[in-house]
């Protein structure tokens, strides 16, 4: 029974057998491989003589290759002096699969193009079609549609949306000499990097869209990102369900607190039935001190690690830099969204919208 080819992935290799009866492939943890070495077994007896509490959990082959005859896999996981590498026979990795035709849940997408189009190669209707895009895609960049934000206002209200106005204000000016909003003292107004976060997270009903349309990009940085919080948790569920399940059930507390406004919120950051449909409410900057059972505090941290590092990883963000007449528009429902750090008069309008 040869091996027809291997898919590693971060956390797992998959092996594809060539044969077509039984399992067509596999799913192996890493972890799960190296304590099966059979290298960690005595000469004589055969039995186990590693325990797997005495190997890190971050382990991961430093080669891994199909053997000459290809029915075996080698694994060389670089902790051995005289060489040897830990071999896996096909036959006993199909008698020992766990994870036998597993359906890969895809991580959250990161080709930008998928959400971009230029203004002047739409042949319909812009809003109405860039909000097609957006409950499709969970955001969409239009370029090229010009600085007139009040005009943008007035299309998106054609097309059955209105403005929220939030403590900011009706149409807030994220620019570093802000003088047209109110309590702008947070992250947004200043030039620092703000990490992916969803909006106003402390609110029962946090707005359901956002518009950041350029005036001026910045000299240096500034670059946007977006993540599709949805997809996030989907492909969190499929490597690590405690986690998940953490996430959906454990409520943490959100609390703006501000010079002049203070809000707070307890909910859990994912959330299924929701009024109106899936809602993420993810922010480290307003999160208030963790107050959750003391048994379940390190696997709730190790949850929240986990799929923090999963949305913060740039293989799985869309990431751009709009110019001055480029908007984007995204779920704050679905999407996670970010920014670098700039230098430079940078100047974007910021609106809120829900549907009526």
């Amino acid at each position: 029974m040869p091996i027809a080819r291997l898919e590693p992935h971060d956390d797992f290799l998959r092996v594809h057998f060539a044969e077509d009866e039984g399992p067509r492939h596999a799913d192996f943890h890493w972890f799960w491989l190296r304590h099966n070495s059979e290298l960690d077994r005595h000469p004589t007896t055969r039995e186990r003589i590693v325990c797997s509490s005495e190997l890190p959990l971050g382990l991961r082959p430093r080669g891994v290759k199909v053997s000459e005859d290809a029915f075996a896999l080698d694994l060389d996981w670089g902790d051995r002096a005289d060489g040897q590498v830990s071999r896996y026979a096909a036959e006993w990795l199909r008698a020992h699969a766990y994870a036998a035709d597993r359906v890969l849940v895809p991580p959250p997408p990161s080709d930008s193009a998928s959400i971009t189009v230029h203004a002047s190669q739409v042949r319909e209707p812009l809003v109405p079609f860039a909000l097609a895009r957006l409950r499709e895609e969970g955001a969409v960049v239009v370029r090229g549609f010009g600085k007139d934000t009040e005009a943008l206002i007035d299309l998106f209200g054609a097309a059955g949306l209105a403005v929220i106005e939030t403590h900011f204000g009706r149409i807030e000016d994220l620019r570093t000499d802000n003088t047209t909003n109110r309590n702008t003292d947070q992250l947004g107004y200043t030039d620092s990097a703000v990490q992916l976060h969803t909006d106003q997270p402390f609110l029962e009903r946090p707005p359901r869209y956002q518009l950041l349309h350029c005036q001026r990009p910045a000299e240096q940085g500034g670059e946007n990102s977006v993540v599709d919080g949805l997809a996030a948790a989907r492909y969190l569920e499929s490597l690590d369900a405690p986690a998940f399940e953490l996430l959906r059930a454990v409520p943490v507390t959100f609390h703006r607190k501000q010079a002049a406004f203070e809000k707070v919120l307890v909910s859990p950051l994912l959330d299924f039935d929701a009024p109106g449909g899936f809602r993420i409410r993810y922010s480290y900057f307003t999160l208030a001190p963790h107050r959750v059972p003391f048994a379940t505090m390190e696997a709730w941290y190790r949850a929240y690690n986990r799929f923090a590092t999963l949305v913060r990883d740039e293989r799985h963000q869309l990431r751009f830099r709009l110019e001055a007449g480029d908007f984007l528009v995204y779920d704050n429902w679905r999407m996670l969204h970010a920014r670098t750090s700039f230098t430079g008069a940078r100047w974007l309008r910021g609106v809120y919208f829900d549907e009526r």
